[in-house]
């Protein structure tokens, strides 16, 4: 991991080379591949996906499509910017449908698909397994094709895609985080839990996280991007051993113990967004006590809580009960506080916080009463904005592409055709993975609508030949067989540690993997230190 190599094999007759740059430089265009250090999905969502995606009849679909059972008239070429789960329920939706045949090509920055499933599910839940067995499904299909290593607006432009598809779907997430913008936020240990997340997740682009020193940490935010990161953070290292974290990252996590773990929230606990099922785990992991601040649970009617806040009030209740004799690790919920300032000189030492409550007006007020927590590490958590495409329309305000239930507009909210956007860069993030599938099938429905309309239109013959115009450049995608063989690395590495698998996370092995097959050979060494 690190920010030493990235990117696109590119060959031409007489060279091969690897083109890579800091992370610094190309964290900007890390949404465009669906695949970002950046979205996260939680794993109390993953079963609900992996139930969405196993619905899939992908042979029927790829039979329908590529066979002579599907309706007359020519195929419709569609391309998918992103290959996480927002763009592969588009890809579902377009392949489960018999109104017009369709042939897929999904884009990615990166050599392996599924994006946030592979990247941003916690990796020590096991019903990571089914998620992404039941996306694999999805790649069945004859319809559609993996195309790795073209990074959106640098190896291939929104005009060139035009040109060589009937339509093209923005499937980008949202990869950049809201900063607390208090004080002392940029010191050394202050960091986004999404760097964190991508981090243990084993994305080739993480940075590596030094935790020498780290004796308490502090994760701001009450959802579960806070649970995940606090439940790493204070699970046994034990554990974390059956999971595919990279060796590496858990070397690194079982020799720091973290004595004290908190989570912040401006609100109070039936204000909290946790789902219950993580909520209980991480309150009942062997030998972590668990305290919530004083006065938390004052003034909240349970009468008045829906069921998951009132089991979400209920749990922090117990555990606050629960003693844990010889605690190895404590784990404080601190309600009702704001951070106000990242306290350091050189790197964290510490977080000042201010009470705060509810005013007249409903708003979250300061009370002027601080305080201020000891910790080395601090991981804001507090929520996720998209980042614009290059050359796509952007609504800077809300972090989206500008659209009508999934048609991309302009700014001033004029149509544009044959352009669509599906998940978090089409309507912010929020809502669950669910969300995800019928947000794809609206957007769907309505380029089908508008291929109807075009129907007698010239397309396929007239588009642009975008293989042979990327191999004009040297640029070759990878395909799905190439990340079967990523996959099958990974397998035979878990094999060595007792695992299923074990990701390989060192953008160099991904690209020698995906690379040995292709035209020119594999990267050398002295390509990758250009």
């Amino acid at each position: 991991m690190g920010a030493d190599t990235r990117a696109s094999v590119r060959t031409s007759a007489d060279d091969t080379h690897v083109t890579h740059g800091p992370i610094a430089h190309v964290r900007d265009r890390a949404v465009v591949g669906g695949s970002v250090v950046g979205s996260i999905v939680h794993a109390s969502n993953a079963c609900h996906y992996a139930a969405d995606m196993t619905g899939t009849d992908s042979t029927a679909a790829s039979d329908r499509i590529a066979g002579s059972e599907g309706p007359p008239g020519a195929i419709r070429r569609v391309a998918i910017v992103g290959a996480g789960p927002s763009g592969l329920f588009a890809v579902q939706a377009l392949l489960a449908q018999e109104d017009q045949r369709v042939e897929v090509d999904i884009f990615d920055r990166l050599p392996t698909p599924f994006g946030l499933v592979r990247y941003g599910v916690a990796p020590d839940h096991e019903s990571i397994k089914s998620v992404a067995q039941a996306l694999a499904r999805v790649f069945d299909s004859e319809g559609l094709r993996f195309r790795g290593l073209i990074d959106f607006g640098q190896d291939v432009t929104r005009e060139e895609l035009l040109a060589a598809y009937d339509a093209v779907i923005y499937a980008a997430g949202a990869s950049e985080d809201l900063r607390m913008n208090i004080p002392g936020e940029s010191l050394p240990g202050s960091r986004s839990a999404r760097e964190f997340v991508a981090w243990y997740s084993g994305h080739p682009d993480a940075t590596d996280q030094d935790l020498t020193g780290v004796e308490s940490a502090v994760a701001v935010g009450v959802g579960n991007v806070a649970i995940d990161v606090a439940r790493i953070l204070t699970r046994h290292p034990e554990e974390l051993e059956r999971t595919d974290m990279p060796q590496a990252v858990i070397d690194t996590l079982a020799s720091h113990t973290v004595a004290d773990m908190w989570i912040i929230g401006r609100r109070g606990p039936h204000h909290a967004s946790f789902t219950t099922k993580e909520l209980r785990e991480l309150c009942t992991l062997e030998g972590v006590q668990v305290r919530v601040s004083a006065g938390a649970f004052d003034g909240i009617d349970d009468a008045d809580l829906d069921r998951r806040t009132r089991a979400n009030v209920e749990a922090l209740r117990a555990a606050d009960a629960r003693q844990v004799p010889d605690a190895r690790c404590r784990l404080h919920f601190l309600f009702w506080r704001r951070p106000i300032a990242v306290e350091g000189d050189g790197a964290v030492t510490g977080i000042t916080v201010e009470r705060t409550e509810v005013d007249a007006s409903g708003r979250v007020v300061g009370t002027g009463e601080t305080s201020t927590l000891e910790t080395q590490l601090i991981l804001r958590a507090i929520g996720y904005r998209g980042v614009p495409l290059p050359g796509v329309p952007f609504d800077v305000e809300h972090g989206v592409i500008p659209n009508e239930e999934g048609r991309v507009t302009t700014e001033d909210g004029h149509v544009l055709e044959r352009e669509y956007v599906v998940g978090w860069i089409k309507r912010g993030p929020i809502g669950v993975i669910g969300t995800n599938k019928s947000d794809a099938v609206q957007t769907v429905r309505l380029l089908l609508e508008d291929l109807a309309t075009r129907e007698h239109e010239p397309h396929t013959a007239a588009l642009l030949d975008l293989d042979a115009h990327l191999a004009e450049r040297g640029l070759y995608p990878t395909s799905f067989e190439d990340w079967q063989r990523i996959e099958s690395a990974e397998a035979g590495l878990g094999e060595g540690f007792g695992r299923t698998r074990t990701k390989i996370e060192a953008w160099a092995e991904l690209l020698d993997l995906v690379a040995r097959e292709r035209p020119g050979g594999p990267p050398t060494p002295a390509d990758r230190d250009r």
